[in-house]
């Protein structure tokens, strides 16, 4: 956690939509990670570990009709990160549109783009294909742009 708490807390974010949400989820992944954690240990990145755990436990969610509850952000977040995007109107606009992507496509999008994991990757952690995630990912950015036009000259800093 020392080591990659801060990455694992943005990605619980990008999960859930809120701090709140995020924090219970982290908590919930960690918690689960000790439990197993003479298993864990054996693994060269434990974190993948907890962001495999932290996939599961969302899905779960969503499974089960218990969704987390979805906030559409309409302000800047409170915390800032370095890799934000540069105007708050513009992460507004990703939020919205992100929302609005099946809980899969917004996954497979978090984990190729803001994680930076491969396409091999990601398969490993959503438990599927190579081409179930180059199909998501072409399917969810064909979404994106029709959702949200005005995201098309878009830079992340």
């Amino acid at each position: 956690m020392a080591t990659n708490g801060s990455a694992l807390s943005k990605f619980a974010y990008l999960l859930v939509g809120n701090h709140a949400d995020a924090e219970d989820l982290l908590q919930n992944a960690l918690t689960k990670t000790a439990v197993h954690w003479r298993r864990v240990a054996r693994y060269d990145n434990p974190a993948a570990y907890v962001r495999q755990a932290m996939v599961n436990e969302t899905y779960g969610r969503w499974r089960r009709k218990r969704l987390l509850q979805m906030v559409s952000v309409t302000k800047v977040p409170e915390r800032q990160t370095p890799d934000a995007l540069r105007a708050s109107d513009d992460r507004v606009d990703v939020w919205r549109a992100l929302d609005r992507l099946a809980p899969r496509q917004r996954a497979v999008l978090i984990l190729r783009f803001h994680e930076d994991l491969s396409v091999e990757e990601t398969a490993a952690l959503l438990r599927c294909s190579t081409g179930t995630v180059k199909s998501q990912t072409h399917a969810a950015l064909s979404r994106l742009r029709a959702l949200a036009p005005e995201l098309a000259d878009l830079r992340v800093s």
